[in-house]
């Protein structure tokens, strides 16, 4: 009965063209490190905590479609380490002074991440592969 009902919902040429499908001869390409520039900068929620997050829409020399970079590599307590652009807040509303997001903006010489909009930002990769901005 519930097989009847997906058939309904898609039709069978669905159900089977990807089941059809052979393996391919290309490998992903990661996108390499370099210099991009902002076009856009906004905040997003996420998780259950609903924590907030700088999000960078970025334009990449090597990709025509925009690319959105939200970490960044940067020194923290005498180390580099690689975080996230979390918004964390002191006690009287503005950010952290030992945040990643802070010592992103400190290496762009702005004053708050709507500052970050409109600028070349230096990329590298992280552990995983993917782009961070390059904040030391």
């Amino acid at each position: 009965m519930e097989n009847e009902t997906l058939k309904q919902e898609i039709p069978e040429q669905k159900l089977t063209d990807d089941l059809n499908i052979g393996i391919g001869t290309k490998e992903t390409t990661a996108l390499k490190p370099g210099i991009v520039s902002v076009m856009m900068v906004e905040i997003e929620t996420l998780g259950k905590k609903n924590s907030k997050k700088l999000v960078c829409t970025c334009k990449h020399p090597d990709k025509e479609e925009p690319i959105k970079i939200s970490g960044v590599k940067y020194v923290n307590k005498g180390r580099l380490d690689i975080q996230g652009l979390w918004v964390n807040k002191d006690d009287d509303g503005n950010l952290r002074k030992d945040s990643a997001l802070a010592a992103l903006i400190r290496k762009l010489a702005v004053t708050t991440a709507q500052g970050i909009n409109g600028k070349e930002i230096e990329t590298i990769l992280d552990d995983q592969g993917y782009l961070v901005f390059k904040g030391y």
